[in-house]
């Protein structure tokens, strides 16, 4: 039963319906105009961004060569997350994903938690990344000031997510297929020169990967540091798993977009740190400054300062369109299932919820005011109040998967057509993994403000979800 549009509606805006039951599988009240080729590129490019192509640097600094490890550790970690979202998306696609899911496993708490956690997450995400896009255009353009930019960059894809998903999905390609084009060009370039092949290149041999106190110079626990410097590069691929409700088959299309993108993002990450250190001597990177500008300096490409400037930006305006749709939907989710104001459930006549994106992009345009009267302190506060958060969403949608996965497999077999490696082993495995991380960052002078931060924001959440919860036992709708 298809419930995406209601034809012959004279109204430009109607009321969705109540929310599916995502346990019999049933479509969302949205337009389903992402196609499969949206999904794939999404679930690619969509963990492709700044913190791959600068943060990676400071991952370096700390681990060395072992930053090779570091990333495969964190890159199983974010693999054993996807698969889990893939196994519950695809038997029970949803516009909240993964807060729809929660609530199914282990109750409304978990849900309203799980749900608002992200939607703080993301919107304050995309304002960070519009702010991040306004500092490279104004290095471009002085002319425009940086509030100017973001306020351009605001309207634009407000403007694009408000007109239809397609839109969105269109955004999306193009940007993970300059993204990917550009790692896949950087890795053929960089193997080239490592094998000597390039105009005044000579093969390198292993050296840099030997030398210079060897593969591991800071011990293991080097490796650890970087796992902690990299880890939250990996978030992003939640996205594909919301967006998979809008297409035509959201089972068939969230399990292809999970398998496609999996081992290919894992190679595009280890693949890059293992050429950069490769080619180039450990030590002489530094954090802050991108590692893939030292390799093409290295290489000999001209202007590879401005060629990867242009591939932050793309990086970054598209982190903030799936930002955008992705906190758009989450909200129109809790709105379905009563954890958030109901007149964010107002879905235009193309199944777009406009409400849900207009409530979403408000932070997003209060960015301008910020950027114009503290450009840069306050975008340290609020990131320090969300840099844990990514873990604790995580960590619940691990716990839901444990839940929910028996309750598939008796209901509606034929629906786990995607499953979990492992289970339930491998998922223990991940929520162990997470719980590490956690208690790394509470040891790590750096990273202990983040942590503190970010539980003081997930205690509110979880306090007002409690709250609820006794009103609505002692008031049952």
């Amino acid at each position: 039963m298809r419930l995406a549009r209601r034809s012959g509606s004279t109204s430009p805006m109607h009321d969705a319906p109540p929310a599916a039951d995502t346990l019999t599988g049933e479509k969302e009240p949205l337009s389903a105009g992402l196609k499969q080729r949206h999904l794939t590129m999404l679930g690619l490019g969509g963990v492709i961004g700044a913190g791959l192509f600068v943060g990676s640097g400071a991952g370096i600094a700390v681990a060395g060569p072992g930053i090779i490890v570091s990333y495969l550790i964190a890159g199983a970690l974010a693999m054993l997350v996807m698969r889990m979202l893939g196994e519950m998306s695809s038997a029970m696609p949803a516009s909240g994903a993964f807060s729809v899911h929660a609530e199914r496993a282990l109750g409304r708490w978990a849900g309203f938690t799980v749900g608002w956690l992200y939607w703080f997450l993301l919107v304050v995400v995309l304002a960070v990344e519009a702010t991040g896009a306004a500092q490279i255009a104004n290095g471009w353009v002085p002319s425009v000031p940086q509030w100017g930019w973001v306020l351009i960059f605001m309207v634009v894809f407000t403007a694009a997510n408000l007109a239809a998903v397609k839109n969105f999905g269109e955004f999306e390609f193009w940007f993970a297929t300059l993204k990917v084009g550009a790692i896949v060009l950087f890795l053929g370039l960089s193997l080239l020169a490592i094998f000597g092949v390039l105009p005044d290149t000579s093969a390198v041999g292993l050296s840099n990967l030997t030398g210079q106190g060897g593969f591991l110079p800071h011990g293991w626990s080097g490796v650890v540091s970087g796992v902690l410097a990299v880890v939250f590069a990996f978030g992003g691929l939640e996205v594909v798993t919301i967006a998979a409700a809008e297409s035509d088959d959201p089972a068939r299309a969230v399990g292809r977009a999970v398998r496609s993108a999996v081992w290919r993002i894992l190679f595009f990450y280890v693949g890059s740190m293992l050429v950069i250190v490769t080619l180039l001597p450990w030590s002489s990177m530094q954090p802050g400054k991108s590692p893939y500008v030292a390799v093409l300096d290295h290489i000999g490409v001209p202007g590879a300062g401005q060629i990867m400037n242009i591939v932050v930006f793309v990086a970054l305006l598209s982190a903030l369109n799936a930002n955008l749709y992705g906190s758009s939907r989450m909200v129109f989710s809790l709105a379905e299932r009563g954890e958030a104001p109901r007149s964010l459930l107002k879905v235009s006549g193309g199944g777009v919820p406009r409400r849900a994106v207009l409530a979403s992009v408000a932070f997003g345009f209060a960015s301008v005011i910020l950027n114009l009267k503290w450009p840069d302190s306050i975008f340290h506060y609020l990131l320090n109040a969300v840099g844990a958060v990514l873990l604790f969403v995580w960590g619940l949608i691990a716990a839901s998967q444990l839940r929910l996965r028996r309750r598939i497999e008796r209901e509606m077999p034929d629906r786990l057509t995607l499953r979990m490696w492992g289970f339930p082993y491998l998922t223990w495995v991940a929520l162990a993994a997470m719980g590490a991380v956690l208690v790394l960052m509470l040891t790590d002078e750096g990273a202990r403000p983040q942590l503190m931060w970010s539980a003081a924001a997930t205690g509110a959440v979880l306090l007002v979800a409690g709250l609820r919860e006794l009103r609505l036992r002692r008031n049952p709708r």
